[in-house]
């Protein structure tokens, strides 16, 4: 059995398991912001206006399974899956690093 050992303020210590869980994953899904505006983005129609008015456009030519992304400023590529639903937090953090202090990757808030 692996996990990590937690310490409790009032000393009490327990093992908590890690079997099954990726090193530094969490439970919690993911979710990309726009930081000047806060906005979650929720599609790929509102993520590809966000990066036109950055200076990105869409690149055809590529593998069919893709919706990819380039500056001619650059020589930066971005490659999302086609479909949204396999829209992840790798790549949401392949888009934060390609556009520094622009987007954030955070936790989705918890339903109430």
């Amino acid at each position: 059995m692996s996990g990590v050992w937690v310490f409790n303020t009032n000393g009490v210590i327990r093992l908590e398991s890690t079997e099954g869980k990726q090193a530094g994953s969490s439970s919690r899904r993911k979710v990309l912001v726009y930081l000047p505006t806060s906005e979650v983005v929720s599609s790929y129609s509102s993520l590809e206006d966000i990066l036109k008015g950055l200076g990105w456009e869409r690149y055809y030519g590529g593998d069919p399974d893709l919706f990819q992304f380039h500056k001619h400023s650059s020589i930066d590529l971005i490659s999302l899956p086609r479909d949204f639903s396999k829209f992840n937090s790798v790549y949401m953090y392949d888009i934060v690093i390609k556009n520094p202090n622009v987007f954030h990757v955070r936790d989705m808030p918890l339903s109430v």
